[in-house]
This record gives structure tokens, sequence and C-alpha cells, in this order.
């Protein structure tokens, strides 16, 4: 499957069995979301060991990490968030073609401001 295949990062992450998708049957919900077990396996195991060293050594994701299970969210459930955001820059960088920019987002911020 060509990288080309993928309409947005959402899609990519589909493709590598990240997004939870809930089970509905008309107007119910049936038990919490779940990711689904139709996904690109070697792709998926990949983003996970990335996503276990990019909350030992990425700041941004270390921060994210360690706030989310100080809230108290599951383990798990915020290093299934991790691999969903390392998607994400990883369609950015290969969209647009420009190298990975670590403090990109603080530009953004003072340009707001």
């Amino acid at each position: 499957c060509g990288f080309e295949a993928f309409e947005s990062p959402r899609q990519l992450a589909c493709y590598c069995g990240i997004v939870p998708f809930s089970k509905r049957s008309g107007t119910s919900l049936k038990g919490k979301p779940h990711v689904s077990h139709i996904a690109n396996k070697k792709l998926k195991s990949l983003l996970h060991m990335c996503a276990l060293n990019a909350v030992k050594y990425d700041p941004q994701l270390k921060l994210y990490y360690q706030r989310k299970t100080e809230e108290g969210k599951h383990k798990m459930n915020v290093l299934n968030n991790v691999r969903n955001k390392l998607i994400h820059r990883i369609y950015a960088v290969i969209t647009t073609g420009q190298e990975y920019d670590k403090d990109y987002h603080l530009r953004n911020i003072n340009i707001a401001a």
C-alpha cells in the first residue's frame, strides 16, 4: 500500500490500527471504543516502539505522556495517543516535503499572539 493512498493522517492512522472505533447498533453504543484488529500489524508494532522511545526522549511527547498519566488516563491509551501524534507528524513531513521542526508549534503560538 503506497503512501499516496491516504488522503489524511487519520486514514493513515486507521490503516496502522491506532484509531479507536465505537460499536454502535442503531442509536445505542455498545461498550468502550476499541482499535481495529484489521490493520498493518508490522507498522503498528513499529509505531509502538517509536512511541515508547518518543515518551522517553522527545521532550514534548514526554511532557504530554506525564501530564495525561498524572490526570489518571490509562498508560496504553496515552501511548496510543502518542502513536497518533507521531502519525500526524510523519504525514505532515511527507506531504509538505519539509524537514521536521520541533519548534514549529512555538513559532505559531508567537505569531498568533
